[in-house]
């Protein structure tokens, strides 16, 4: 049995359809049952990451796990993992961590979670992927409102990566020796800036888009509304500061699924109906 928390979200959902695509038995963890719709071939269970003594039953005849980071008590976890048999975790990092500063908040988070992992005692694989084509559907609002989209770090290229691609290369490595103590850098097939997404909008929708690129403090400003102010200045330091660099293109993706990456226009063309 193989364990995805994290079942609703972009990556954790589209690891599920392919494991259960595969007829490998999956268990899907979400907040609340009663709000997944059933789906054959895959067994949905309740459970909270930051309450670790819940998850006993969680992991009961679990072999491996895909596991988001970022919880409060990651050890708690491992350890409750490690008490049922897991015999693997696949982590979901970031490659921000590859020569990051562990005072960033970003890089903090997935490094503490690393280490938990490789402390645990059980066989760990860490998937360490660029930024997210998902990310672009923080546009969706604008773009139902109009034809301009106004986002920051406007000179910013960055290899985006499918959500998709990156449970292919879960659904490959998890619960295979050759993959054990491994980290994976994983990103899209070419490093795009936000006018460049724009543009295969504007022509995947059929429509004149326009890029505005927002100032530092206009991005500061908006960001601060909805982001902790440690991780606003975390990314102010990734992409204004020069810290991180998320725009090489790295094979790993096909060398582990053998498939192709999902190209930004692919990704938009199957999102195209929530940008309208």
């Amino acid at each position: 049995m193989i364990l995805v928390t994290g079942a609703s979200g972009n990556v954790g959902g589209a690891l599920v359809r392919e494991l259960a695509a595969q007829g490998r038995p999956v268990r899907a963890l979400v907040r609340d049952v009663a709000k997944i719709p059933p789906q054959q071939g895959v067994q949905f269970i309740a459970g909270d990451l930051n309450r670790p003594e819940s998850l006993g039953e969680v992991f009961a005849d679990v072999e491996g796990v895909f596991l988001l980071g970022g919880f409060r008590d990651m050890p708690g976890v491992l350890a409750q993992a490690r008490a049922a048999g897991v015999e693997h975790v696949v982590l979901l990092s970031s490659r921000s961590v590859i020569g990051g500063h562990a005072d960033n908040a970003v890089v903090r988070m997935h490094l503490t979670g690393e280490a938990a992992v490789q402390a645990s005692g059980i066989a760990w694989t860490l998937l360490r992927p660029s930024g997210f084509m998902s990310n672009t559907l923080e546009w969706r609002d604008q773009l139902r409102a109009g034809d301009v989209v106004r986002a920051p770090f406007a000179g910013v290229p960055i290899a985006a990566i499918d959500p998709r691609d990156i449970a292919n290369v879960a659904a490959a490595v998890l619960a295979r020796k050759d993959h054990y103590d491994l980290a994976h850098a994983l990103s899209g097939p070419a490093a795009l800036l936000p006018a460049d997404r724009l543009a295969a909008l504007s022509e995947i929708l059929a429509r004149p888009l326009h890029f505005v690129a927002q100032s530092d403090a206009e991005a500061r400003i908006e960001m601060t509304r909805t982001t902790p102010a440690e991780y606003v200045d975390a990314f102010f330091r990734f992409f204004a500061d020069g810290e991180f660099d998320d725009s090489p293109v790295v094979p790993a993706v096909r060398e582990i699924t053998g498939r192709a990456p999902h190209t930004f226009a692919d990704w938009a063309s199957d999102h195209a109906d929530q940008f309208r």
